[in-house]
């Protein structure tokens, strides 16, 4: 693979708008596409917002009707904001584009990046991002008196965390020590070249993601760096760190098109 090159958009006073950022992942994309710049990947913060992949329930978005920004990205709903280390890797693979292939690297590179501040992580089967595992069930403290068996969430498919107070808010899965991802991975590939990419909680204000139910995942929650390491950690310190971790992963990749079965007869 060619080298990976970075470009920082904007952090903290410079955090960039959503749509501008959006506009210059176009511009990027046909660059590359046109062979024109080597692979890019993007890296800023964001201004809050909320942005809806195109797999989103409705009633998944927000109940007060906060403005969502729909994209043309894989997943579901989720929030970018301060606090947060956003990438969008802008890259020239084989086509046909092993999308789950891309998707692991990005998820390697992150748990690389969280390890070396002493966070373990880890991928949940059918949940892309990056995890940090709750305790088994059993152990788990109480929610409102009863056991977890009688969780709600997890036997009735109308159950809506917001209207049931803060003990079932995403930002709380640390407190009910639950299944709570770190990090949200959502791209799209266009004429063989990728788009969007991840978001790693640095330190950011996790109660944005009670608005909504994250990523479309009712029985799990958010985190971030900060909260799991019981310190302050900062997006400054957390970019090279990323960089390193993602050229590693990305440039030393044996890039190879997704396998096509064909049908016997």
């Amino acid at each position: 693979m060619s080298e990976l090159r970075f470009v920082h958009l904007g952090f903290g006073p410079e955090s960039v708008e959503y749509t501008q950022a959006w506009e210059e992942q176009r511009r990027v994309h046909a660059a590359r596409f046109e062979d024109a710049i080597a692979d890019t990947c993007l890296l800023l913060e964001h201004l809050p917002v909320y942005t809806a992949g195109r797999r989103t329930d409705p009633s998944e978005r927000p109940l007060d009707g906060t403005p969502v920004v729909d994209v043309d990205r894989g997943g579901k709903i989720t929030w970018h904001g301060p606090g947060q280390l956003v990438g969008y890797p802008i890259m020239k693979l084989p086509r046909p584009v092993d999308v789950v292939a891309h998707v692991r690297r990005l998820e390697e590179a992150l748990i690389r990046t969280a390890a070396e501040f002493g966070l373990e992580t880890t991928r949940v089967e059918g949940r892309s991002g990056v995890w940090v595992l709750g305790d088994p069930v059993e152990e788990r403290p109480k929610i409102g008196g009863l056991s977890l068996d009688f969780d709600p969430r997890l036997t009735d498919d109308e159950f809506d965390a917001r209207l049931n107070g803060p003990e079932y808010a995403p930002s709380n899965a640390g407190q009910r020590r639950e299944d709570r991802k770190l990090a949200a991975i959502g791209i799209r590939v266009a004429k063989g070249v990728t788009m969007h990419g991840f978001a790693i909680n640095v330190n950011p204000d996790s109660t944005w993601f009670d608005r909504i139910i994250p990523c479309g995942i009712r029985d799990a929650g958010v985190t971030s760096l900060s909260y799991e390491l019981g310190r302050e950690i900062t997006i400054a310190e957390v970019l090279p760190v990323a960089e390193k971790h993602l050229k590693g992963v990305l440039e030393q990749a044996e890039l190879r098109p997704r396998e096509i079965e064909h049908a016997a007869g």
